[in-house]
């Protein structure tokens, strides 16, 4: 069983940043795979936030454009979403997403999930 692990979530002001991880267990790699940052807030359905395909090449959310940067790093299997100038319509539980095929990735039907990171912005 795959395991991917976020972490860097918080409790912060509006304008704040915070940057989140998302690490693979050992015997996993990223590097073929297309990676991707989701989120879901209270009573909201889940949403693609970013996705950074095996390429490099990225892709976001209207909401989040110019304000969030996602980036890989394949030789520490590691995902990173930056987050700046964070709003309270940011706040939501962060998961990260692995999957081979970057549309079904984008679609919410990654093969492998996180179990996520909490990220509250208030105002």
């Amino acid at each position: 069983q795959v395991q991917l692990m976020e972490s860097g979530g918080g409790s912060v002001q509006a304008g704040e940043s915070l940057r989140l991880s998302c690490a693979a267990a050992s015997g996993y790699t990223f590097k073929m795979r297309a990676l991707a940052w989701f989120r879901q807030g209270p009573g909201q359905e889940r949403e693609g936030v970013a996705l950074i395909d095996a390429d490099g090449s990225t892709r976001y959310t209207d909401s989040v454009k110019g304000r969030f940067t996602i980036s890989r790093d394949n030789t520490l299997n590691t995902l990173y979403l930056q987050m700046n100038s964070l709003k309270p319509e940011d706040s939501a539980m962060y998961y990260c997403a692995a999957d081979f095929l970057p549309r079904r990735l984008w679609l919410g039907q990654g093969d492998y999930w996180g179990q996520g990171t909490q990220v509250t912005v208030s105002s």
